[in-house]
């Protein structure tokens, strides 16, 4: 297995625990890797692999939410784009977020400046494509972070209520959401 594919199961069992319920045993067990294997990718253990995965999930919203959003095409072109996205992240609200898991606990004094700046990031490029669909600044700057905080909290009710109805609803009219009262 490769350290690329050894993260991707390693997220999964991040999402699944937390950081604080992720054991070696259990990264073993999901990922098919020794312990000694682990460490020889993650030479600073459980610390090591959840900053991999942040990292990994940086990457991946860098190219499929902030590069889309920044793209060419009308701002609601790029807020479909977006949506669609946010959808495959979450699997359908069937995936809880990382952020969210490590922002929680002794993960939260590791790595909150990255998660604040993910965040910040995000709200930030999606303000800039409201601005410019001709919704005033600081609205634009609301309707940002409410759309981040629909998409959280309809994530934790799809977990809470093991029904994905909610975050898919929300994904869908977000683009129509965000727009109302600009011409994008």
């Amino acid at each position: 297995m490769s350290k690329a594919e050894a993260i991707a199961q390693i997220l999964k069992v991040f999402r699944q625990y937390g950081y604080e319920g992720t054991t070696l045993s259990r990264l073993s067990k999901a990922t098919g890797l020794g312990k000694a294997s682990l460490y020889h990718y993650f030479p600073n253990g459980k610390e090591e692999m959840a900053q991999a995965v942040l990292n990994f999930v940086d990457e991946w919203m860098k190219a499929n939410i902030f590069v889309p959003l920044k793209g060419a095409g009308t701002p609601r072109d790029r807020l479909e784009k977006m949506s669609e996205n946010v959808d495959r992240l979450y699997c359908g609200g069937e995936q809880t977020c990382i952020l969210a898991v490590l922002s929680l606990g002794e993960a939260k004094d590791l790595f909150n400046i990255q998660i604040q700046q993910a965040l910040k990031s995000w709200i930030d490029t999606l303000a800039e494509v409201l601005v410019e669909a001709r919704i005033e600044p600081t609205l634009a700057r609301q309707k940002a972070e409410d759309a981040i905080i629909q998409i959280q909290g309809s994530l934790v009710l799809a977990r809470s209520m093991d029904d994905t109805a909610p975050f898919q609803r929300v994904v869908k009219q977000l683009p129509e959401m965000l727009l109302e009262n600009g011409n994008g």
